[in-house]
């Protein structure tokens, strides 16, 4: 078997796996969505535009966002100054992600896994051990992102009907899944719990502290991103591994 049948057997394989990682995460984008739905609905939005939305837009606060501003009939720098706000976190994540990928990936490959990026894939991917091969990203994106597109339609289509209570529960299941990703590594290495801790408490502190309470949830994360992963880079650096390979 020559080489470039090996390394298409092995991206097969990866690709698998990362369709096997975003199950999980595509029944609670499926739960989520459902809200998001709602908000997609009273912007005016059909549920072929609602899916559309959400197929092209991977972000939950971005989309919040842009609806509000839809529904609000907000201009149209309106819409792309709070998305961009919203959503500029994913520029790091995709920086940061970056960083993982061997010397030889070409352009194309960074980009479309930059296209895909979320906070909940972002997380499976960075926690690969060595290189990332980027169909690892393209499976898990295959199967969370219709998950949030048919979730978002089909919250449209029903989202109204359902009762106000029954609506902010399934917002939770983002939330519960999220925790899923970051505990295990966690509980495995002190330092990333201890940055896991200082992120709760630093949120905390800017959701009830006079003028940091007044920023956009999309500035607060930029900021606390920044800072927290920047300080835990200097006081407890990863120490670089000359022997990655790429992951199977």
């Amino acid at each position: 078997m020559n080489s470039k049948n090996t390394t298409r057997l092995n991206n097969k394989k990866v690709f698998i796996k990362g369709m096997h990682d975003g199950v999980p995460i595509a029944l609670g984008y499926l739960a989520v969505s459902f809200s998001l739905g709602i908000a997609a609905k009273n912007a005016g939005m059909t549920p072929f535009q609602g899916f559309l939305a959400s197929a092209l837009c991977n972000a939950s606060a971005g989309e919040y966002a842009a609806f509000t501003v839809m529904a609000a009939m907000g201009t149209y720098f309106e819409l792309f100054i709070i998305t961009l706000v919203a959503n500029a976190r994913y520029m790091l994540m995709s920086a940061a992600l970056s960083q993982r990928f061997s010397p030889d990936t070409p352009f194309h490959h960074r980009l479309l896994v930059g296209f895909g990026i979320t906070d909940e894939i972002f997380g499976i991917s960075i926690n690969r051990p060595g290189y990332i091969n980027p169909y690892y990203n393209y499976g898990a994106f295959a199967v969370a992102s219709p998950g949030w597109s048919i979730g978002t339609a089909c919250g449209i289509v029903a989202g109204n009907v359902l009762p106000l209570i029954v609506t902010n529960a399934l917002s939770v299941a983002l939330f519960g899944m999220f925790l899923g990703i970051i505990i295990p590594p966690a509980k495995e290495d002190r330092v990333v719990g201890a940055v896991v801790i200082a992120s709760f408490i630093a949120s905390y502190a800017f959701s009830v502290l006079p003028v940091l309470s007044s920023l956009s949830s999309g500035t607060t994360i930029i900021i606390l991103t920044v800072v927290i992963s920047a300080g835990a880079a200097l006081l407890r650096p990863i120490k670089d591994d000359s022997s990655h390979k790429e992951a199977e």
